[in-house]
């Protein structure tokens, strides 16, 4: 399955980067992060925890969010 995301406040493409290579890390879980648009693609086939994912992203950036 894949499913886009919007990504709310994403104002960094280096962290961008660095998300994106942590999610990929993620078992059966291919994420790809498009900075210029704030669009995340993830490609699976069971569904990922997104609390996990938002954990992720808040890593690297507090104030960004999935929508």
């Amino acid at each position: 399955m894949k499913k886009v995301y919007r990504l709310k406040n994403l104002g960094c493409a280096h962290c961008a980067a660095k998300m994106e290579r942590a999610i990929n890390k993620l078992d059966g879980v291919k994420c790809s992060i498009v900075f210029m648009t704030c669009r995340m693609t993830l490609e699976y086939e069971t569904e990922p925890d997104i609390n996990e994912i938002q954990r992720i992203i808040h890593k690297y950036e507090k104030d960004c969010d999935i929508q």
